[in-house]
């Protein structure tokens, strides 16, 4: 199919239309039943110029991950790093960042989950170590909560990771196949439902309902 002047410009990131374009496309098709022509298309650019950009249509769900994990790598360095917010607090944030991400881009986490980290004998498991860098950030807060004193002793940071990820990437998955409600309401009420049930099994005093941060 001939490039579409009106959607493929000189004046666009090419690379970048074609990796939003692919977005749409993984996340209707589904990443296995579609070819790199349909990316092409969706994009309305040259079949050929896909190619120029990506080896194959693996690289370019490589590269969405990569790019979108990171943010979320750094995004939890930032958090972590603010010596001035409670352990609580981090984990809110932390989720806030992720259900959010899902709201303003639900494609792209719909692509991540299903077709990334629920894939584990192939793209899960090539992206095995970066996933589990985000674990290893989460189980750092909350392995300092422990230290502390705010958090139990006997639960790892690395168990209570797997726990809090685990939780959140199965709401993503509810809202992903449409079995719950979503609505910025739901939105904001999973984000403290998510830290009340994981930080009132890990506190060693439970708080009385959530602080400030995620009221």
């Amino acid at each position: 199919m001939a490039a579409n002047p009106a959607r493929a410009g000189t004046g666009v990131d090419k690379r970048r239309l074609i990796l939003d374009a692919a977005i749409h496309v993984f996340a209707r098709k589904g990443f296995h039943s579609c070819r790199v022509s349909d990316v092409a298309d969706e994009a309305g650019v040259a079949y050929g110029l896909v190619y120029h950009y990506f080896q194959s249509k693996e690289e370019i769900l490589d590269t969405l991950f990569s790019e979108r994990w990171q943010l979320m790598i750094d995004a939890i360095v930032a958090i972590d790093a603010r010596d001035d917010v409670a352990a609580r607090d981090k984990l809110y944030m932390v989720a806030s960042f992720i259900v959010d991400s899902y709201r303003h881009e639900p494609d792209l986490m719909k692509v991540i989950i299903v077709e990334v980290t629920r894939a584990a004998n192939t793209f899960g498991r090539r992206h095995l170590p970066k996933i589990r860098e985000a674990y290893e950030l989460i189980g750092k807060i909350v392995d300092d909560a422990r230290g502390e004193g705010a958090f139990k002793s006997d639960i790892s940071g690395e168990f209570a990771a797997m726990f809090f990820y685990g939780a959140i990437e199965q709401l993503l998955s509810a809202w992903i196949f449409d079995l719950v409600p979503q609505t910025d309401e739901e939105f904001e009420r999973a984000k403290s439902l998510v830290v009340e049930a994981i930080c009132s099994g890990l506190e060693a005093e439970p708080a009385e309902g959530l602080s400030a941060v995620s009221g």
